[in-house]
């Protein structure tokens, strides 16, 4: 496969939609569309910056997942805290600011930060850190007017019971059955 041709097609205020063109194994020539969250100066610059962070965290012997509302399938599904990384911010501050804003909980320690990977490689070049934390304080909900989540901390058991029945997001689905079953 060899990229020929990068072209912008839309410019969102949060995503920018490019259109990849591709000589295929068979020597033609194939269209792909991608989304980005950052601006893409070049070929050799996709996928290159990491833009937000997944994070797992436990409290005791129990993990938070947030029940939250996503516009993308429009219902409630179960989720990781997760946030994109702000200018000028480390990583260190936005995993504390995420955690917080999204749950009213810090961060007591980080117990592990896994190296980049890619949220979506069907459709994106969004490249997220995971990362394990514990975390202490009260549930205060400190999120936008156009956010709708309810943080909680769950047993293994009720998250094997949810696996069975409620839906997740990728990410949270396989930490969730890490957790709960291994």
């Amino acid at each position: 496969m060899e990229l020929l041709k990068m072209e912008k097609v839309k410019d969102g205020r949060y995503l920018k939609n490019y259109e990849l063109t591709y000589r295929n194994k068979a020597g033609r020539e194939k269209k792909y569309e991608i989304v980005s969250r950052n601006e893409i100066a070049g070929p050799d610059m996709i996928g290159q910056k990491v833009s937000g962070v997944s994070i797992v965290a436990y409290y005791e012997d129990k993990m938070l997942l947030l029940r939250e509302f996503r516009m993308g399938v429009n219902r409630l599904i179960y989720n990781l805290c997760a946030g994109m990384i702000e200018e000028g911010e480390s990583l260190e501050e936005c995993i504390q600011r995420e955690l917080y804003e999204e749950t009213g909980l810090s961060v007591r320690k980080i117990r592990s930060i896994l190296p980049p990977s890619f949220a979506a490689v069907a459709f994106s070049d969004v490249k997220t850190q995971i990362v394990f934390v514990d975390a202490e304080g009260s549930f205060e909900d400190h999120t936008s007017e156009n956010e709708q989540i309810d943080a909680k901390f769950y047993t293994k058991e009720e998250v094997r019971e949810l696996l069975e029945t409620e839906e997740f997001s990728s990410r949270a689905q396989i930490a969730a059955y890490f957790f709960a079953l291994h």
